[in-house]
């Protein structure tokens, strides 16, 4: 683990590098936060549950450096660390001297993360562009570890890199087939052997859902996630990568959001399929995965349970709704996403325990019983229409009870289909 936030340093001469947690932050809908301030709870937060620094991931807004101005401040403050993501739906691949300069306007800040004395830097996409432009532009030793795919971008001009696919799809960018499934942990593989040696940003992300099918963008599908955030934990620590990259801290239109609600963003109209689904249990989760990930465990110790709980999630429409598929109250649409047979109708749990308990879930009629080991847990079970109701037994007595704030249903909210995930905690 890092010793101090105020230089994070690799050891020169081939000594060992720190293992980091990033986590994937969207500028782009920042642009009503007025000060420094509205940046403290998410630096706060972040850095609580053992998150080392922010990927500010940014395109070309006008707003842009008056947010990194207030973020780079707020992280100082804070004790956090950011570096630049630039963001290559909106960057261009012919613009390295731009992303150099850019670099280097924010190199010197006291919140920029350094490995080793050079400015780390990151991307979304940027296969193809000229990374000696940018070192040149940049004037300084950078450590550039952007999102070139594999087979595509020259792995050879860049030290080290960073994979996106946080979940697992056809290869295309679209939820699996039965007969083209690309796993999380096969991603791993092709960008270590791509790499060879160089450090890896591996991903890792609880969810994936986008509905914009109103726009022309039409961007409308879903990768099945279940209990993914519990998993890749796992495999992360078997895996034991340089780095891994959370995705994402306040993505509200790709569903995979940790950060609260409550963060000040515009609304790009994500709101139909956020407001009232919070995720902060997921991001309640992360505390020991982090700590057993920075200490080169592949298991998490039981006494690092310090009280008993659960996190729980599900989606709020069965699969079986049959949606308008058009806002009675905004009149915009949103059609069925692209993989949604892919969506398992269950309520996923994980376990926080101190001593082996049942935990007993009431899902609508359904009542079913889990036995849970003591330490940290996952388990699943089919969804019932209704109220979703959880108690922890152990011994015969109840330690633990609750019911979650949004039923499941069998029609759909104001007619229209929504993939997201509520997130509960006990």
């Amino acid at each position: 683990m890092l010793t101090s936030r105020e230089e994070t340093t690799i050891a020169s001469g081939g000594g060992v590098m720190d293992k980091l947690v990033f986590c994937h932050f969207m500028t782009g809908i920042t642009s009503n936060r007025q000060g420094v301030s509205d940046y403290d709870g998410d630096m706060r937060r972040a850095r609580e549950a053992g998150i080392d620094a922010f990927a500010m991931n940014i395109g070309t807004d006008s707003f842009t450096d008056t947010q990194l101005g207030f973020a780079y401040e707020s992280a100082a403050n804070n004790e956090m660390k950011l570096f630049l993501s630039f963001d290559f739906n909106h960057w261009g691949i012919g613009q390295g001297n731009e992303i150099g300069a850019k670099v280097r306007q924010y190199a010197n800040q006291p919140a920029q993360l350094r490995l080793d004395g050079k400015v780390f830097v990151s991307s979304f996409a940027g296969d193809g562009v000229n990374v000696e432009s940018i070192r040149t532009a940049a004037g300084l030793d950078i450590f550039f570890a952007p999102n070139f795919h594999t087979g595509v971008g020259d792995f050879n001009t860049i030290d080290g890199a960073f994979n996106w696919m946080a979940w697992p799809s056809n290869g295309d960018n679209q939820a699996p087939t039965p007969t083209h499934n690309i796993t999380v942990r096969e991603g791993d593989t092709m960008y270590n052997q791509e790499l060879n040696g160089k450090p890896y940003i591996a991903p890792a992300s609880p969810w994936f859902s986008t509905q914009f099918s109103d726009r022309p963008l039409n961007k409308n599908w879903v990768f099945p996630s279940d209990l993914l955030w519990y998993d890749r934990w796992v495999e992360i620590l078997h895996l034991r990568p340089q780095f891994v990259e959370i995705i994402s801290w306040n993505d509200y239109g790709e569903s995979h959001y940790i950060g609260p609600l409550s963060s000040l963003h515009t609304d790009d109209g994500s709101s139909r399929w956020t407001a009232g689904m919070p995720h902060d249990g997921w991001l309640n989760m992360l505390k020991p995965f982090i700590s057993a990930y920075k200490a080169g465990s592949s298991e998490i110790p039981y006494n690092s349970v310090e009280k008993d709980g659960i996190v729980y999630w599900y989606r709020t429409t069965k699969k079986s709704a049959e949606c308008a598929m058009t806002s009675a109250s905004t009149g915009l649409s949103i059609n069925v996403p692209a993989g949604y047979e892919t969506l398992k109708d269950e309520v996923f749990i994980v376990a926080f325990l101190q001593s082996p308990a049942q935990i007993i879930v009431q899902s609508g009629e359904r009542s079913i019983t889990l036995s849970a080991p003591s330490g940290i847990s996952a388990h699943r079970c089919p969804m019932g229409v209704g109220r979703q109701r959880f108690t922890v037994s152990r011994d015969g007595g109840v330690i633990l009870s609750g019911t979650a704030s949004r039923d499941i249903s069998d029609v759909c909210l104001d007619g229209i289909y929504n993939s997201n995930a509520y997130v509960g905690t006990l």
